[in-house]
């Protein structure tokens, strides 16, 4: 079994869902960003997603589009990551996934990316604006490496959720609503439906992201999916912390909220 599974097998035992929290490499700064992974992990995230920042993120909000462009400002490259996700293992066995998109893949060459990737310690990775009809050439690079997480869109069909499922590894990426990534104060009263309509095409784990924010939508996305991904809400609350300091320990309070939140109703 992957770290990934195993992770979300090690969830369900304990009646709760898994927690997946994104944070762009580099936001606000690479040395920051690298310390917050390390919260994340020590404070009870169970897989952790790294974004690695891009000019034109098309599934991504203001949020997440604002922290990519302050990484990318700073020079910071793939090749930064990838000795962050270096450093990262040396503290952590959290299993860690980059979020990014495929001409980032494309350019640094596929089975160069993936062998350098893994060699690092990264377990798996989500490209959002690459469907499976077309990676073929990545998942032969990736094969034996890296699993590749698709995302699933709510107004999917029957046929579109079957092709999905099963050409997703370690989890099937549930997207709440339609449009792109960014915390909301409502998610779609459809959400459950959704769920329930690509549980029955498979057993592999569903965790739902783009939207999730509160401790109270994480409770509720518990009730009916495996996982749960937060990404701007926690963009949001470094943001507001300012300095170093309350960067942790606000992270901190907020994982303190989010946990509890994951237990599954008997």
């Amino acid at each position: 079994m992957s770290k990934i599974r195993d992770r979300f097998e090690k969830a369900k035992k304990e009646n709760r869902a898994v927690l997946i929290p994104y944070l762009t490499a580099g936001f606000p700064s690479l040395k920051e960003s690298k310390e917050i992974f390390e919260v994340l992990a020590e404070d009870g995230a169970d897989i952790i997603e790294i974004g690695i920042p891009f000019s034109d993120p098309i599934a991504d909000g203001p949020t997440i589009q604002r922290a990519s462009e302050i990484a990318l400002a700073q020079g910071v490259t793939t090749e930064d990551i990838f000795d962050l996700i270096r450093d990262l293992r040396e503290s952590t066995d959290v299993p860690l996934v980059i979020m990014t998109y495929y001409n980032l893949f494309y350019k640094y060459g596929l089975k160069k990316f993936a062998d350098d990737a893994s060699a690092a310690g990264l377990d798996g990775v989500i490209i959002p604006d690459l469907p499976p009809e077309e990676a073929g050439d990545w998942l032969a690079a990736a094969e034996g490496k890296l699993e590749t997480i698709f995302l699933l869109a709510p107004t999917s069909s029957d046929e579109r959720i079957q092709k999905i499922v099963d050409n997703s590894e370690g989890f099937v990426y549930c997207v709440s609503l339609t449009g792109v990534t960014g915390a909301r104060s409502v998610l779609p009263d459809a959400l459950a439906r959704f769920v329930a309509r690509v549980r029955a095409k498979t057993d592999k784990p569903l965790a739902v992201g783009f939207g999730v924010s509160t401790a109270e939508q994480a409770r509720n996305v518990a009730q009916i999916a495996d996982g749960v991904i937060i990404g701007s809400a926690l963009i949001n609350v470094i943001r507001r912390a300012g300095d170093r300091k309350r960067q942790i320990e606000d992270v901190r309070m907020f994982l303190q909220q989010l946990l509890p939140a994951l237990r599954k109703q008997d």
